[in-house]
């Protein structure tokens, strides 16, 4: 390929809104262009890099007896009536009317296109065990688009669905799945990408893991421990609280407390911390607005995904009115009233804590002495708080939890019945009996990991693409075109490394040699070959890897032999 014939243009300037450094390279470099909110297009080197991404998902899932599939990006909505996601899942599905008035949705997934394409197949136990995938288009109506290429509404999945009959042989081949996605991410250049146990979210099931590029710009919080191999994501992440019960319990004393209505104002005006506060996080239920009242230590936040998981519904920030009996700001769990039909929780953070301070449920007025063994004997406690730096390790138990930022750069999940029971799917097993087979789900974003590679490796003139996905292999660079010798062993050695199988970029160009080694670094070649008026005069041309690790020069006559051997 020629430079000078390659679609899109390079900009000396970072676009001004792009945040993360992916983005601003992608687009400066002549990768994408924005189309629309969270939907780009893209240029040769993106899809160069993206099909050799392909490639390597085809070849690790194949490995594993995977077959391709193709599913429709349109389904009918009574394919997600079946398994209940017409109506459970948010926004984010996009559903739609055609001409004829029938419901349909645009795939942002296809557990349900799966289980609709097999089901009639697998009708007996020797069919089983089984997995189909797909590299396919799906679309995402996502609410806040962002960073590029890492969270869009359109983009390239590929996703794999596996059938079992037994829980144990879906253990087995998730374990498989989960090694093949090391081999994966090690042949895309980033093998630094960590697996963490994560919350199955929509998806349903009971196991799942997400595998993550550590990064400072991910989007993602990882709960790390530094002591021991505990990994998990925020969300799925457990929280646990050692602060002891105090040895001399306090009365319950109501204080006048005028205008103080935060916990950290509370604690101060008491002389404490706030770990010794008991604070009220008030929500509504998205199907009916009932209220949830969530009572948690003071100095802890509420994981909103725990809390759905419990209440099996999504929530939103409560509308507090005078008619809910709720008394912002003073909100307590001793006295609580509450007009009409409200839920009221409690985290474990509080267990058997004393001497806290609360809300009396009352306007400028304040409990401290709380105890909740003495003053709410009935309370139940769950774990609803988000895991915190320094906090204790679920694993190990000692205080050396960390948090870290993360891109999520795939994902597998053990869905269980989820689907299969829903539809109806069943097969008839060696005794005859009738039963329903089990699914393991495996996904990972074709243009998300492209993205997660720049992110991971690039320098301040552009991505550093490793040679597995790189657009081209060889950067050949003609410094002064318009020279007769120059022009001639530049066009032989690009004909030459082509004959040899090489992939080359060609850039013979009559600007200088600064535009031209700008382009370069855009592009992130691995290896760049310079041949120059400079050069040949010493019967030399220049090779330099674009990661700065190789910068030499080999003899003309060598040339080509050399490119290979360092390639």
């Amino acid at each position: 390929m020629k430079l000078e014939k390659l679609i899109g243009e390079r900009f000396r300037e970072r676009p001004a809104d792009c945040v993360i450094d992916s983005h601003a390279l992608m687009v400066k470099g002549g990768y994408m262009k924005y189309m629309a909110n969270g939907i780009y297009s893209s240029y040769l080197p993106l899809k160069r890099i993206t099909c050799k991404i392909e490639q390597i998902l085809r070849e690790e899932m194949d490995k594993l007896d995977g077959q391709e599939v193709s599913f429709p990006v349109v389904m009918p909505a009574s394919l997600w009536e079946e398994s209940g996601r017409y109506e459970s899942v948010g926004e984010e599905l996009l559903r739609f009317t055609d001409r004829n008035n029938a419901k349909m949705v645009l795939g942002m997934t296809h557990e349900e296109a799966a289980v609709h394409l097999v089901r009639e197949y697998a009708k007996s136990y020797n069919k089983y065990p089984f997995m189909i995938y797909q590299i396919q288009t799906k679309f995402r109506d996502e609410a806040r688009p962002r960073a590029g290429l890492i969270r869009v509404r359109e983009f390239t999945m590929k996703d794999a669905y596996s059938f079992h009959t037994s829980q144990e042989d879906l253990n087995q081949y998730y374990e498989k799945c989960h090694k093949a996605y090391e081999r994966i991410f090690e042949r895309a250049g980033i093998p630094e990408v960590v697996s963490v146990a994560s919350d199955s979210g929509m998806m349903g099931g009971s196991l799942s893991h997400e595998f993550m590029l550590l990064t400072p710009v991910g989007e993602d919080s990882i709960v790390l421990c530094n002591e021991c191999d505990f990994r998990a994501n925020m969300e799925a992440a457990e929280n646990i609280s050692d602060i002891a019960r105090d040895a001399v319990p306090a009365e319950l004393e109501k204080v006048h407390t005028p205008d103080i209505h935060t916990i950290e104002d509370i604690c101060k005006f008491f002389g404490d911390e706030t770990c010794n506060s008991c604070k009220a996080v008030v929500y509504q239920k998205n199907s009916d607005d009932t209220y949830v009242v969530v009572f948690i230590r003071g100095d802890l936040e509420i994981n909103e995904t725990k809390l759905v998981n419990y209440l099996k519904d999504e929530i939103h920030p409560a509308i507090i009115t005078e008619e809910c009996g709720l008394n912002a700001g003073y909100i307590g769990p001793v006295g609580l009233k509450i007009n009409g039909d409200a839920i009221v929780l409690y985290d474990r953070s509080l267990e058997n804590r004393n001497n806290l301070s609360c809300g009396a449920n009352e306007d400028e007025y304040h409990y401290k002495g709380l105890d909740m063994q003495r003053d709410v004997p009935d309370a139940e406690y769950h774990d609803f708080a988000k895991a915190y730096e320094g906090g204790i390790c679920p694993k190990c138990g000692k205080k050396t939890i960390r948090i870290s930022r993360g891109i999520e750069v795939g994902n597998i999940f053990q869905l269980g019945d989820k689907y299969t029971k829903a539809m109806k799917m069943t097969y008839v097993d060696q005794n005859g009996e009738s039963k329903t087979p089990i699914m393991g789900c495996y996904g990972i974003g074709v243009g998300r990991l492209a993205a997660a590679v720049c992110e991971a490796h690039h320098d301040e003139y552009g991505p550093i693409w490793p040679k597995s996905i790189a657009p081209w292999q060889v950067h050949l660079c003609a410094v002064r075109a318009d020279n007769e010798e120059v022009r001639k062993f530049a066009d032989d050695l690009y004909e030459k490394l082509q004959e040899m199988g090489i992939e080359v970029i060609y850039d013979d160009r009559t600007v200088s040699a600064g535009v031209m080694f700008s382009d370069a670094d855009l592009l992130g070649i691995p290896l760049r070959v310079i041949v120059s008026p400079r050069n040949m005069k010493q019967g030399v041309v220049e090779v330099a890897s674009r990661d700065k690790t190789l910068q030499t020069q080999v003899k003309m006559e060598e040339a080509a032999e050399q490119v290979k051997k360092y390639l």
